[in-house]
């Protein structure tokens, strides 16, 4: 008996180790799709998507789990050159992709350049981090041209594993998903396997908020936003939730309010649907503006903010 124990004891071991799970975090230039991406191998929004750049701020986890494996995706912003503190906080999130990540994932879309950040490419150039560079939006182009990318890439990046996929279009995904297994270590899982992310439901609702003003909102008004969830109040047939928007400036409040409030009116409604389907209960969203001068420039809000 004492040796069938060991032998099950041992087999046990033996199919936990068979586990693989691991670190991908997705870096690229702004609007290349790493949110799209991300949204689509997990099945769920959790990154915001807008046409504009900058929609991704913070360093988002969504977390694919399946019997055999673990994949722990991290949607980071797009690489741009800091203007102000904030923008450099959120470069700081790019980099720090590059410190714990299993798998890297380099998304770029046909006709691209390169990386907005030279030394940000180099970097990817000389990592011993396994890379899969994946070549977005083929949809858009002719064959030929396509071709054409995948071998000018290929030469640009000759150590990563270069695939043509369409996040948009759910082309390639599966593929994707079989390499990025391939390439994971062998490891129990990180988090408990019905997680699907690390983030709270405050700050998805913060988000929800902050993308109907993307939408909306054109200029600098989306860049100088700020949500923060106050309060949140779960009653039995309702929940109460206070969401203050933070701009810079008098001037950019009254734009936000719009002509006898309208504006708001938008966004508040836009918001609150979005944030019922979420929840799966009936919402009351109040969303006050007020100003806070320079908070993007303003370590000790950054900090509150959670851009750390």
């Amino acid at each position: 008996n004492e040796g069938l124990a060991n032998w099950l004891a041992l087999f046990s071991f033996i199919c936990k180790m068979e586990h693989k799970a691991g670190y991908v975090n997705i870096i690229g230039n702004p609007n290349v799709g790493k949110s799209t991406l991300m949204n689509a191998l997990i099945g769920q929004k959790l990154s915001i998507i807008t046409h504009k750049a900058q929609t991704t701020r913070h360093r988002i986890l969504g977390i694919l789990n399946e019997k055999e494996y673990q994949i722990v995706f991290s949607d980071t912003p797009g690489v741009i050159e800091p203007a102000y503190k904030l923008q450099e906080n959120m470069m700081n999130f790019v980099h720090s992709a590059f410190q714990d990540a299993d798998v890297l994932v380099y998304m770029i879309e046909v006709g691209e350049k390169g990386l907005k950040d030279q030394k940000l490419f180099e970097r990817l150039k000389k990592t011993s981090v396994p890379v899969l560079m994946l070549l977005n939006k083929i949809d858009l182009a002719e064959q030929d041209f396509v071709e054409q990318e995948m071998e000018r890439w290929g030469a640009e990046l000759p150590n990563a594993e270069l695939l043509p996929i369409s996040a948009l279009n759910n082309f390639n995904l599966d593929v994707i998903k079989e390499k990025l297994v391939e390439m994971l270590p062998v490891s129990p899982p990180y988090y408990d396997k019905d997680a699907i992310t690390d983030k709270s439901e405050r700050f998805f609702i913060e988000e929800i908020i902050r993308e109907k003003i993307l939408k909306h909102y054109k200029k600098e008004i989306p860049y100088s936003v700020q949500i923060e969830v106050e309060e949140f109040f779960e009653e039995e047939d309702i929940i109460k939730i206070r969401a203050i928007i933070y701009v810079m400036r008098e001037s950019q409040k009254g734009i936000i309010i719009g002509h006898k409030g309208m504006g708001l009116k938008r966004i508040g409604t836009e918001a609150r649907r979005d944030i019922e389907r979420m929840l799966d209960k009936k919402v009351f969203l109040a969303t006050p503006v007020k100003v806070k001068k320079n908070w993007r420039n303003d370590n000790q809000q950054l900090k509150k903010f959670g851009y750390e």
